[in-house]
């Protein structure tokens, strides 16, 4: 194990390196009389999208489910064709990010902690990051998807350490807190400047730092966010 303050790093995945265009999607809505962000209102509430999320169905039958839910707001060819735009955004890396992520990959294990489809390797290799992480733990290979504790546990076994060892990032603030309630150091991302900072306490930053955040004050009901790279100190 690491002689640093960590033995592995956690990350998310989506917002966090990939991000997706939806720019062609909300011109379809516009043109349908929709609002912008109705298809993926639709397409993300859980009962929608929790089955894709865990393997259970793919992502031709996401679409489908996407087209019932919005057939009664237009005519059901135009609801597939909303579907079938959501699910081939087009989508991208950001290098910056992959480039913090290759440097601390160097020093101790990365590991993709993920709520992702069944087309996640694919995606990954499409954006050539096959290669990114030591591990990829996926919510549609694993059957179960963040918050739930077990996927964290899961990724902490990968690596062969303890949740207390461990770095967490993602940039919904759920995922964050539900890490830091296992005992990881949380990072809840909202920009590469965040990661590049606590990353900075991986790569060779002072102990003294980390100290700090990771004893920094709580607050009833919940973390405070540290002012160290918005890191979650552990309650």
């Amino acid at each position: 194990m690491s002689s640093g303050p960590f033995d592995a790093v956690l990350c998310d995945l989506d917002n966090v390196i990939r991000f997706y265009d939806t720019a062609p999607l909300a011109e379809l809505e516009r043109a349908a009389g929709l609002a912008e962000g109705t298809t993926m209102d639709v397409a993300y509430a859980p009962d929608v999208d929790l089955p894709l999320l865990l393997g259970r169905i793919t992502t031709e039958e996401w679409v489908h489910s996407i087209a019932s839910a919005l057939s009664g707001r237009v005519p059901q060819e135009y609801a597939r064709r909303l579907g079938r735009a959501l699910a081939d955004a087009p989508f991208r890396a950001d290098d910056a990010v992959v480039d913090l992520l290759r440097r601390v990959k160097g020093r101790i294990p990365l590991v993709l902690v993920t709520n992702a489809t069944l087309d996640l390797e694919r995606d990954l290799a499409s954006m050539g990051l096959a290669d990114l992480a030591d591990h990829v733990v996926s919510s549609a290979r694993v059957g179960v998807a963040k918050p739930d504790r077990e996927i964290y546990e899961i990724a902490v076994r990968r690596v062969g350490t303890v949740a207390g060892r461990c770095l967490f990032v993602d940039d919904r603030l759920e995922n964050v807190e539900a890490a830091v309630a296992l005992g990881m150091t949380g990072v809840h991302y909202r920009g590469p400047a965040d990661l590049r900072e606590a990353l900075d306490l991986v790569c060779g930053a002072e102990d003294g730092a980390v100290a700090r955040v990771r004893e920094g004050p709580t607050r009833a009901g919940g973390p405070l966010v540290a002012s160290v790279g918005q890191i979650l100190p552990k309650p």
